[in-house]
């Protein structure tokens, strides 16, 4: 069944049961705000932030996209970095349901898609536990942006037969990853999570077998207006990752020949050429 986004927010609904006023319990949408760009947010991600009485955001959300929540709306930023969080991911889903439990219509805004590396099913868990209305709204994921900016698809006819997107991120020591799978020629990679272990991907993956030639690249800040599309091979994966900060991408298989580099900075060219 599908789930239409709300018209218009009603502050303290009251229901009366027993004779006594009881506030009814509001809603939580895990909404998908896209890798960035404003334009990539979708219809229903719009319709349903105008409705929002408080909104939990990620770090990365853009204040463009913020602003089309109403001016009233509360914004608490959650934010993550490497080794730095802001909030641990069960104070994040205590307070999705105390608001929500105050009657209140929450949008917990994500970066990219809910559902992709962000922690969307552990918040929807949480909501369902507490008994909560909870509806799911998806989001570009970076991964699709990269591409279509790079003009190299994740999937080519006699190139990329399957993408498979991992993490390069662990709590502790490197990622647990089906390494020889992912070795496997005609099918693209994409690493979210991964600049600081590029060079261990790397070095897991061509001990696996994928061959040092295959086509790379590496995409900063997908969508913005400050990306960077760095193409490169699994070989120089590291050296061209050495450096670089902010969201990225670490993207590998044969169809990644057809992406298409913005400007390359000059460290990094003379890193490569060296």
């Amino acid at each position: 069944m599908s789930h239409r986004a709300p018209k218009a927010k009603t502050a303290n609904r009251l229901v009366v049961l027993g004779g006594e006023g009881v506030r009814e319990a509001g809603s939580v949408w895990l909404v998908g705000a896209g890798p960035g760009d404003p334009e990539l947010l979708t219809l229903k991600a719009f319709r349903v932030l105008a409705t929002a009485d408080v909104v939990v955001h990620d770090g990365l959300v853009s204040d463009e996209i913020l602003d089309l929540a109403p001016a009233a709306a509360r914004r608490i930023s959650v934010a993550k970095r490497k080794s730095r969080h802001s909030y641990a991911q069960d104070e994040i889903n205590r307070m999705l349901v105390a608001f929500a439990l105050e009657g209140l219509t929450v949008v917990r805004l994500k970066g990219g898609d809910p559902f992709i590396f962000g922690r969307g099913g552990e918040e929807l868990a949480a909501c369902r536990a507490a008994g909560l209305d909870a509806q799911v709204v998806p989001g570009v994921t970076a991964a699709l942006a990269a591409s279509a900016s790079a003009g190299a698809p994740l999937t080519h006819r006699g190139a990329a037969q399957s993408v498979t997107f991992v993490t390069g991120h662990a709590a502790h020591g490197e990622p647990d990853l089906d390494w020889p799978a992912l070795a496997r020629v005609n099918q693209t990679v994409v690493i979210y999570m991964g600049l600081t272990t590029a060079g261990l991907i790397a070095q897991r993956l061509t001990e696996a077998g994928r061959a040092p030639a295959t086509p790379a690249l590496i995409v900063v800040n997908a969508s913005r207006a400050d990306e960077q599309r760095l193409p490169t091979t699994l070989g120089q994966l590291a050296d061209v990752a050495a450096g670089l900060s902010g969201p990225a991408l670490l993207m590998v298989g044969e169809a990644m020949a057809l992406a298409q580099a913005n400007e390359i900075p000059d460290a990094i060219l003379a890193r490569v050429s060296a």
